[in-house]
Formats: structure tokens, C-alpha cells, sequence
């Protein structure tokens, strides 16, 4: 699928596993709530100090994956035991927000994304947390990819391309 609707995707997920490498060589990924900003641009947030920030600070490869519409399915030409889907896979650095500017925009972003309904107490808990509130923006390398299993009303698996 394209990289446009392989955002959507990443949109979409109530979380996105990150994979990385912790301090010590070893695969480290976990499921945050990030936000896109732009086309390759994405936030989370977390504490200042612990494992998230020692595996940035030493590599800051890292791999964003996310699964959507996921649902057990029997296929419904050949009965086979199978799994509709929308997922999407990106590559990108991760790195320390030190602006201030950006930081609050960044958590502006995720309130918004989370808690719409709540923005009218944004400033309040931005003040009381934003000292001890780390943000984290990763930038794609190469535009993410996406992939689905999808049947249509008819029991064809929609293939490439195809959006009904």
C-alpha cells in the first residue's frame, strides 16, 4: 500500500510499537501514544530519565510498527483460518526535544490527539509537568510502507490498490 494510506494506518492505532536498542545491544520495543505532526515527523512523551532515553541517547535507530481493523476471519472462498488486517512499518531517528517551544507544541499535539475534550486544562497541567516531561521527536527516514488483508462484501480479497 502507499506510504499516504500506511500513515493513515499509523494514525489510526491507538498506540505504535517503537523498536529500538536498549544501552546494552538488546532489542527494546514497547507500544506508545504517539502523534504525527507532518509527513515524518512524530512525538511521544516520557519520564526524563529510564530505559527509552538511555536506548535514544546511544542509538537512535528506530522502528515504528502498527496494526489496525484486526480480525479473525474464515476465509470466505476456501474456509481457511485467517486474519484481516491494516498494518504499517516505518524506519526513523529518534531524538531529545531540548526547545521548549517545541515540547509544549509536541504535547499540544498529543493532548489533542488523546484528549480533545480536554485542552481547556492543557496550560494548567503543562505548567506542573513540563520539568520533569521528556519528548522525544522521531524523524522517518523513508516514507513508511503498508500492508492489509481485506475481503469485500463479495468474499474477494482486496488487493493493492483497491480502496471499496
Amino acid at each position: 500500500m502507499s506510504a499516504e494510506w500506511a500513515l493513515e494506518v499509523l494514525d489510526r492505532a491507538p498506540y505504535i510499537t517503537v523498536g529500538m536498542t536498549d544501552a546494552d545491544g538488546m532489542p527494546y520495543a514497547l507500544p506508545l501514544s504517539l502523534v504525527r505532526t507532518d509527513e515524518k515527523t512524530f512525538y511521544f512523551h516520557c519520564a526524563k530519565v529510564g530505559k527509552k532515553i538511555d536506548a535514544i541517547t546511544k542509538n537512535p535507530d528506530v522502528c515504528l510498527s502498527a496494526v489496525t481493523k484486526c480480525k479473525p476471519v474464515v476465509g470466505p472462498k476456501d474456509n481457511s483460518f485467517t486474519l484481516e488486517f491494516q498494518s504499517a512499518i516505518a524506519f526513523g531517528k529518534a531524538e531529545l526535544v531540548s526547545d521548549n517551544d517545541e515540547i509544549v507544541m509536541a504535547m499540544r499535539a498529543i493532548c489533542q490527539r488523546f484528549l480533545p475534550n480536554h485542552m481547556a486544562a492543557f496550560d494548567q497541567a503543562m505548567a506542573e509537568s513540563i520539568a520533569h516531561t521528556a519528548v522525544v521527536r522521531i524523524s522517518l527516514s523513508e516514507p513508511p510502507v503498508g500492508k492489509r488483508k481485506q475481503y469485500d462484501s463479495n468474499g474477494e480479497e482486496m488487493k493493492w490498490g483497491r480502496m471499496e
